[in-house]
């Protein structure tokens, strides 16, 4: 007897999936032409360009024919036209072409293939000098007498959507990317102290770092270590009014403990808990700059200071700010406004915007102005003692502020409103598409 057979079902293989996209890369351009009346007489078939412009990876151009494209129009029109100016081959496109009605009407003249089915797709530009556009866009004589014309000046706007298609399909494949991990490459070379060859010394307490690193990070240090006005000795560098000369014979990590012993068991209301953040804050400001430069981030400075308070990284942030615009820390500073605007209050308006006004901090300086000019607000804070400082340091703020407050008061009396605008239709579904090669 035979040996009966098995019946097998038929593996299935797994699906696989594959999707074509296609979109457009779209692009916008301006192109004002002044003194309009010159460029009449011009000639048939002459023109004035607007600079190129790119979309897509390619390059394109507006080109506006005052006294027409053709001779047969007898210069009565106007052409306009956008054109493929770099190379290229069957470049698929939309475009869209808008006469600005500048009496702010906004009854525009637009012509446009976005928005709209095409029965044809998408234009196609064989080669370049391929253009789009109408030959009669305009009558000369309504033109001229329009709302189109401003101080004998027109102005057009441009989009080109160039078409792209690509497939996407499953990835079956990953190699993964590390993060960057160079901060802590560069910090890990700060804390191991190997090939250090500068030392600073401030107020008795020396840092070692790299001059390289320094000069990467800071253009002050770059001019001061290797520019031609850098000192004779630059192995070792004093930097002055940064440190607390009461913590000059301490290590860090001393004065830490002693700070904090003082703060927790010896305070009385006689004593200032405000100076002990002080020192403590200029305690820390060349560790923290230092560790900002090699590891582009700031340390947790509650593990650095050893206290959980909001004043202490404020006041911190306040001094580590001036030394970040005095080394050109520009990320540092933004990081310290970032820092110093989440802690204001009305006790610390004032003392702030006066830091802001020095070390020209913009953005810092006008979430001061917003705050102290609040109604709620500037009453009190003109009873601190920072305001009689900001009085003394920047007399100029107080013009400021009082224009500040005077057009907050505007604003709150004012009725607010708003304009909606329309834009016209104005798409020519009869217009002529025309493609020709420059002359």
């Amino acid at each position: 007897m035979g040996t009966p057979e098995v019946s097998r079902s038929p593996t299935k293989s797994p699906l696989t999936v594959s999707t074509s996209l296609t979109e457009t890369v779209d692009g916008f351009h301006e192109f004002k032409i002044r003194s309009y009346s010159l460029t009449k007489g011009l000639g048939v078939g002459k023109f004035v360009a607007s600079e190129t412009f790119n979309v897509g990876d390619y390059t394109w151009a507006i080109y506006f024919y005052p006294d027409g494209k053709s001779p047969e129009d007898n210069s009565s029109y106007v052409s306009l036209f956008i054109a493929l100016a770099s190379e290229g081959a069957d470049v698929r496109a939309l475009f869209e072409l808008t006469l600005v009605d500048q009496s702010g009407n906004g009854k525009h003249k637009v012509h446009s293939h976005f928005g709209r089915a095409l029965e044809s797709g998408p234009y196609t530009l064989k080669y370049r000098g391929s253009m789009w556009g109408y030959k009669r866009f305009f009558n000369k004589s309504t033109l001229e007498s329009s709302d189109y014309m401003k101080d004998n000046s027109l102005l057009v706007q441009c989009r080109v959507g160039v078409v792209k298609s690509c497939t996407e399909g499953q990835r079956n494949y990953n190699i993964p990317v590390p993060v960057s991990n160079l901060g802590q490459q560069f910090g890990n070379l700060l804390e191991s102290g190997k090939g250090c060859d500068v030392t600073f010394e401030v107020d008795g307490e020396t840092f070692s770092a790299h001059k390289l690193v320094l000069a990467a990070r800071s253009p002050v240090f770059r001019a001061q270590l290797f520019g031609p006005l850098r000192d004779r000795n630059t192995d070792r560098i004093e930097i002055e009014d940064m440190e607390s000369p009461i913590f000059k014979v301490l290590s860090f990590w001393d004065c830490i403990c002693l700070v904090w012993i003082f703060y927790s068991r010896m305070y009385h209301p006689g004593s200032s808990p405000g100076a002990l953040l002080l020192l403590l804050s200029l305690l820390t400001q060349d560790k923290v700059l230092l560790h900002f430069i090699y590891w582009d981030e700031l340390p947790d400075m509650q593990e650095l200071m050893g206290i959980d308070s909001k004043s202490a990284s404020t006041l911190v942030a306040q001094h580590l700010l001036a030394a970040a615009d005095r080394y050109a820390l520009e990320r540092l500073k933004v990081i310290c406004e970032s820092r110093i605007c989440e802690g204001i209050t009305v006790n610390t308006a004032a003392t702030t915007l006066a830091l802001a006004e020095q070390h020209h901090c913009f953005q810092l300086k006008a979430v001061c102005l917003k705050f102290v000019s609040l109604p709620e607000n500037l009453k009190a804070v003109m009873q601190t003692d920072g305001f009689d400082y900001l009085k003394k340091s920047c007399p100029s703020l107080l013009t400021e502020l009082l224009k500040y407050v005077a057009r907050l008061g505007e604003h709150s009396v004012s009725a607010s409103g708003y304009r909606k605008e329309m834009f016209a239709d104005g798409c020519d579904a009869n217009g002529r598409r025309v493609k020709q090669r420059l002359h």
